[in-house]
């Protein structure tokens, strides 16, 4: 069978003991950590909960892809638990942020954007999730169910479903230090986030599927973000289960 491009990819940015990437990292070409929207408007989310609920172990017995939603709106604080689940920031040391989910090389190159369908008090819209500030930032108000449907392979969950997470990649950050092997790396990273929102999901009583499946420039698109030097990844949509 003739070799295609991912299997290019993944021969061509293995390790060996004898073809490790050489050089040594610029620090003063290091990117940025955290992406901002300075002039869009802000809404600060009520503090995350970090004590009691259900046991870990009862939350992974009971996670299931959910694509059946009921239409009554998820809370703010519902939002606020599954935006700090995905990236929040746990504790700070050395002038270090750590978060709720592991990074190689402590990079973290994914951002975390949601699509508001359903939440009571938040306006319909796209947003960008302000990691330090656990904030959000509106790039688009209105309703983007169809748009969001759409670029999701038309999928009707994405358009049923209280919020549409969206996660891209800002390659450069792991690209400074791992060269082409980052690639692999920020698809793992997406990985742990969304298996993070959807055991969160499982924890508030909510339902949620990932989907990997979308017209990548239609993401970005309504995004607003390039595709270049960062693209989309991965979708997850979280909803009140229809039971």
């Amino acid at each position: 069978m003739d070799k295609g491009i991912g299997d290019l990819f993944q021969e061509e940015t293995k390790y060996e003991r004898d073809r490790l990437p050489g050089g040594y990292l610029e620090w003063s070409k290091k990117p940025e950590t955290y992406k901002h929207y300075p002039d869009a408007p802000r809404i600060s989310l009520p503090v995350p909960e970090t004590e009691g609920g259900t046991s870990l172990w009862e939350i992974l017995s009971r996670r299931r892809s959910v694509r059946d939603f009921h239409s009554r709106p998820l809370e703010d604080r519902q939002l606020s638990q599954l935006l700090w689940a995905s990236q929040g920031v746990t504790a700070e040391q050395f002038g270090y942020q750590f978060r709720t989910v592991p990074s190689a090389g402590a990079l973290y190159p994914v951002e975390s954007y949601i699509v508001v369908n359903n939440v009571a008090g938040i306006p319909q819209g796209v947003y960008h999730y302000n990691v330090p500030g656990h904030a959000l930032e509106q790039i688009r108000e209105g309703d983007y169910r169809v748009t969001i449907a759409r670029a999701a392979l038309d999928q009707k969950i994405a358009y049923e479903a209280n919020v549409v997470f969206a996660w891209t990649a800002v390659f450069d950050r792991s690209k400074w230090k791992y060269k082409q092997r980052a690639y692999r790396y920020v698809y793992l990273d997406a990985g742990h986030i969304a298996q993070t929102v959807a055991l969160a999901a499982v924890a508030l009583g909510l339902g949620s599927c990932q989907i990997a499946a979308l017209y990548d420039e239609e993401v970005n698109d309504l995004l607003g973000v390039d595709g270049l030097e960062e693209s989309a990844l991965y979708l997850t949509v979280v909803g009140n289960p229809n039971t």
